[in-house]
């Protein structure tokens, strides 16, 4: 089951053009568009007279043509011609998915359209402010369950381990979490002081010793993650500290946006806002293409993941201390899920 009810990410607002884009969100075929004012439509990608993906059609001014039959569909989803007979039935027609174009991606609502509120898009200020720089990668499509994305964010001691050579130290899983709830929102906070700068940090801030560095993720359902990441000079980091009084600063946010595909697919969206290095060749590649390649060594993880559970469904699991902030979304989405489910 997925939370209908809810935005989602379909796609970027760069795929989305005069061109027809097919793409399955949560078990349904979408495709998308832009008319000719480069308004965004989202109609269920499927002819309601023979089951011809839509998608499969061209444009005629801003309606959509069927390439089986010649129906043609407008952005509402109705049926607006028919060749060869001037009467249109009333019930041909197709689904039409409120959409809205914000933080340069196009937001998706599959439930109902009369609840669809644009203000509960998350508020991504960081992928579109002045003072901050974004780096926007393409978007990934995983074979694994969305789920495991928001465990792998939430769950930071797996630097540790899965991006030693990047962003991960020994530190992190030293370092214990504190897990918050606050309404519908799971936190989680390290703050590492006064150990060495993992090396993507170190050559980004040229820190010659010791950092004082934090890693705190904000978490909403069903699947929005924040990350909050950086590093300052020793005695200026902590809950307490002043950041901005350090001479040498790393401060970044990572934008974890997964959207279901199906049960075990998923189109992974994201994207890297930074304080720093504007302008600077150097750090925009580190951000377009090596935190990428940061990215894919969690691909590796999470697709192996979902192929041993795919293996053997009913292995039991053991929760350990760190997986407190993620068993806290999942029981908070399973609870919004069922409530849906139930009304």
């Amino acid at each position: 089951m997925f939370l209908r009810n809810a935005w989602y990410i379909a796609a970027w607002d760069r795929e989305v053009g005069r061109k027809l884009l097919a793409r399955t969100i949560l078990n349904q075929p979408v495709v998308l568009y832009r008319k000719s004012d480069r308004t965004p439509v989202a109609l269920e990608d499927r002819c309601c007279h023979r089951q011809l993906p839509l998608s499969m059609g061209v444009l005629i001014d801003d309606d959509l043509r069927c390439g089986y039959h010649g129906l043609r569909f407008d952005a509402s989803g109705a049926c607006v011609g028919i060749p060869s007979q001037s009467s249109i039935p009333p019930q041909a027609r197709v689904r039409s998915f409120p959409v809205v174009e914000r933080w340069n991606w196009i937001w998706i609502w599959m439930g109902d359209a009369a609840r669809a509120d644009p203000d509960l898009i998350p508020n991504l200020w960081w992928a579109d402010h002045p003072d901050w720089t974004c780096s926007r990668p393409d978007m990934f499509t995983l074979n694994c369950n969305y789920r495991l994305i928001a465990d792998n964010v939430l769950d930071g001691t797996h630097l540790t381990y899965v991006h030693s050579s990047s962003i991960g130290t020994s530190a992190i899983a030293e370092v214990e979490p504190k897990t918050d709830r606050e309404g519908r929102l799971v936190r989680v906070t390290r703050w590492i002081l006064d150990r060495p700068p993992p090396p993507m940090y170190k050559e980004a801030g040229g820190f010659a010793g010791n950092v004082d560095r934090w890693a705190i993720v904000e978490h909403q359902p069903p699947c929005y993650s924040v990350n909050f990441a950086g590093c300052v000079e020793v005695g200026y980091g902590g809950p307490q500290g002043d950041r901005n009084k350090s001479s040498t600063k790393v401060e970044l946010v990572a934008l974890s946006m997964p959207t279901p595909e199906t049960d075990k697919t998923t189109h992974y969206f994201f994207a890297f806002s930074r304080a720093f290095g504007h302008n600077d060749p150097a750090v925009e590649k580190m951000f377009s293409q090596t935190m990428v390649d940061v990215f894919r060594e969690d691909i590796v993880i999470l697709e192996a993941q979902q192929r041993m559970m795919d293996r053997n469904p009913d292995s039991p699991q053991v929760n350990i201390k760190v997986d407190a902030a993620s068993i806290h979304a999942r029981r908070m989405l399973d609870g919004m899920t069922a409530a849906e489910q139930g009304a």
